[in-house]
């Protein structure tokens, strides 16, 4: 049986010496749950509705404490904002519209492919990548 995200979430934080707190539970329930990329600010609102003694700052705080412990993956857009995804998710790239600030998930084999032949001609390996793609849509 496949256990939980959330549970696999709290877990890690457990495991990495983390206090999880009642509040941390409703954020990692929310974003666990999310099928978008919420900032901040959206995380709160909707953490709100599971504990509302939530305050944005914890939302940051405990933000930070999860990407640092490798539980959420901070995506910082061009415009200085940032948006948050569950870090145990398949690997995937993303479009940012920078007209709505929609995100669009996407992967492509080729664009893989043709980055591990890029690394591999200029002597490396690919430990890690991410990639953003900032589009506007067309007319």
């Amino acid at each position: 049986m496949t256990q939980d995200p959330a549970l696999r979430m709290t877990q890690a934080l457990r495991d990495g010496g983390v206090r999880v707190t009642r509040q941390r539970e409703a954020l990692l329930k929310v974003l666990t749950e999310a099928a978008d990329h919420p900032d901040a600010a959206e995380l709160h609102r909707r953490a709100r509705t599971l504990d509302d003694s939530l305050s944005l700052a914890t939302v940051y705080r405990t933000l930070s404490v999860l990407e640092r412990e490798g539980v959420v993956l901070k995506l910082p857009l061009e415009n200085g904002g940032a948006r948050y995804e569950v870090a145990d998710a398949p690997h995937h790239d993303h479009i940012v519209d920078l007209d709505s600030g929609h995100i669009t998930e996407f992967r492509s084999e080729k664009i893989e492919q043709l980055q591990r032949e890029i690394a591999a001609e200029l002597g490396f390996e690919i430990v890690h990548h991410r990639m953003e793609l900032y589009c506007r849509k067309k007319p």
